[in-house]
């Protein structure tokens, strides 16, 4: 959780192998478009960083978070994809329909790295505003997507 006193993009750097040989699958929704194209920056940026190949960093987009679990799920039956990384930004609303999609998603990503055995990442923003996007992809609070890439790094060091 990103706050005054823990930005995304901080980590420890215990566990970090050599990922120069691993494919990268990542999974972008196009709604909230200013949001997940920072998450999708960031994250290509720290794979890159820690050694990543940018011939293996695969992107798909999908139309909208609640799609990201399928979208990965095509990535993840792929044999040479490694780690999949679902980046997507659900804004609260005057409605439940955010209740409905970031469950949704959340038990989707979940199950598809189950089901796969592989690290299916959730690099998804669940703010109450816009701001609060912005100022986690990227703004004073770090970047989310910083933090779905080494989380997937970390998770292939398993």
């Amino acid at each position: 959780m990103s706050s005054s006193l823990k930005s995304l993009s901080r980590y420890s750097d215990k566990n970090i192998l050599d990922i120069s040989a691993k494919k990268f699958g990542i999974v972008v929704s196009e709604w909230n478009e200013q949001v997940t194209e920072s998450l999708f920056s960031g994250a290509v940026e720290t794979l890159l960083m820690h050694g990543a190949k940018k011939e293996n960093i695969f992107r798909k987009n999908v139309p909208g978070s609640f799609e990201l679990s399928l979208g990965a799920q095509w990535l993840a039956e792929l044999e040479e994809i490694d780690a999949v990384i679902c980046l997507g930004c659900v804004i609260q609303g005057e409605t439940r329909h955010f209740d409905f999609i970031c469950d949704a998603v959340a038990h989707g990503i979940t199950n598809v790295a189950l089901k796969f055995n592989k690290p299916v990442i959730f690099g998804v923003l669940t703010p109450n505003t816009l701001q609060q996007a912005l100022d986690r992809s990227g703004g004073k609070h770090g970047n989310k997507g910083d933090e779905a890439a080494i989380t997937a790094v970390k998770m292939l060091g398993f």
